[in-house]
């Protein structure tokens, strides 16, 4: 840990040469993040009274290919970004954790108990409980500390807030506690864990590697205890087309909407058991067709409309990461939009269908198309249902699709985006 004063003195108001790997190149921006960290220092010394501190920042991530395969053991294709969640972090010497997050009241866990309390589901509190008793239980150390979180991971944004946090209180036991020893895949798959089993949702694995791991990264879940995770070497900037993620809203967090949501992995999974296998990935869309007539006499129509989506976006993982790979861009902005059409028409989770008059996704997949077709590539991002769109748009459209985009949602709500390379790390400045 090092003493605040040196911290700000090393940041050097943005001009750090990690700040720019993780914000970019532009002075206000790197100013504005310089003034980000020094506040939120303020704040944690004011709060609890030491000036002893680690830094510690964790990405969002954009998920490029691949929507909902990872639980199912499939491929994805995705990257982390500039938006982040950032934390000043301190061991206190005992055996509580306290977090006051920006906007929110301090809570607190104590590790004495770290049993599974489902009064506790959807909350920060069980995944901070359930990242320390898995760590724990793979023999890792843990221990009190104190910290300050602030986060600019829009909430319910597709990039993956919930992931980002999870992973960003990884790295913070993993440095206070463990010299740093476990790996960021390791990280990743606990913080999947404790979303599973402490906060109750049945999440897949990639949107916590991908904020773990960092960079541009294509993932294979084939053995979902150890990823296949394998760096994509391509450069977004020099295509020329800016990458937009736009806020649309919607979403809902009603009993019926989550179990739209949890619909998805469990009814792919259905069509899976009919063939006798637990996931998709362990069978052919040829053994699928095949059995038809009697698997949707069990499952119905949508589970295998979400089987077939399911085949074609883990093979269209494998395509796109080729094309990059072979500088076809062209080729690859194609196949973002088979696969957003594949979204729409077989895994259907554009809108929920519990509130059908709410169709914030497909509004802005129509407007995505009306100004980039045939320029441009669009498609729904992340868990769908709400949230996010993500598009890849060419700089001679990119005032004209940002206006039409926030001309609907909102100013503010279209975030331009770059690939970060750095994961959730411990700022070593």
């Amino acid at each position: 840990m090092t003493k605040i004063s040196s911290l700000v003195e090393k940041i050097n108001g943005g001009q750090n040469p990690l700040f720019q790997e993780l914000y970019g190149t532009e002075a206000p921006v790197l100013k504005t993040q310089a003034d980000r960290y020094a506040a939120l220092m303020t704040d944690f010394e004011k709060i609890y009274g030491t000036d002893d501190v680690s830094l510690f920042t964790s990405p969002g991530r954009t998920e490029i290919g691949g929507n909902h395969t990872d639980h199912n053991f499939g491929r994805v294709l995705a990257g982390a970004v500039n938006l982040d969640n950032i934390a000043v972090a301190s061991a206190n010497g005992t055996n509580v954790i306290r977090i006051t997050s920006a906007g929110y009241p301090e809570f607190q866990v104590d590790l004495s108990d770290l049993s599974i309390d489902e009064s506790l589901f959807y909350t920060s509190t069980s995944l901070v409980k359930g990242i320390c008793a898995r760590m724990k239980e793979l023999g890792y150390q843990i221990g009190g500390f104190d910290a300050c979180i602030e986060g600019r991971v829009p909430k319910g944004s597709g990039l993956s807030s919930s992931a980002s946090f999870e992973v960003l209180i990884g790295a913070i036991v993993n440095s206070l506690f463990n010299d740093g020893k476990m790996s960021a895949v390791e990280n990743a798959i606990i913080g999947q864990w404790a979303e599973n089993n402490y906060f109750g949702k049945p999440c897949g694995l990639m949107d916590q590697t991908a904020c773990s791991v960092g960079g541009l990264i294509t993932i294979d879940f084939k053995d979902p205890a150890n990823p296949i995770v394998k760096e994509v070497d391509f450069d977004f900037v020099s295509t020329g087309f800016a990458l937009v993620i736009t806020d649309v809203g919607g979403g809902h967090d009603d009993p019926a909407s989550q179990a739209e949501y949890a619909s998805l992995p469990t009814e792919m999974k259905s069509v899976a058991a009919e063939l006798g296998a637990s996931v998709l990935r362990e069978v052919t869309l040829e053994q699928i067709v095949d059995k038809i007539p009697a698997i949707r006499e069990k499952t119905g129509d949508r589970a295998i409309l979400r089987a077939y989506h399911f085949q074609g976006d883990n093979q269209r993982v494998v395509d796109q990461v080729a094309a990059l790979e072979n500088n076809d861009f062209e080729g690859f902005l194609k196949m973002v939009v088979e696969s957003g059409y594949s979204s729409y028409m077989y895994n259907q989770n554009i809108y929920d269908v519990v509130h059908k008059d709410e169709q914030v996704v497909s509004l802005g997949l129509a407007l995505s198309e009306m100004v980039l077709k045939g320029k441009g590539a669009w498609r729904v991002h992340g868990g769908g249902f709400g949230g996010t769109i993500q598009a890849f748009v060419p700089q001679d459209l990119l005032d004209k699709y940002v206006s039409t985009l926030e001309h609907v949602y909102g100013e503010g709500k279209c975030h331009k985006l770059f690939i970060r390379s750095n994961g959730s790390i411990k700022l070593d400045l």
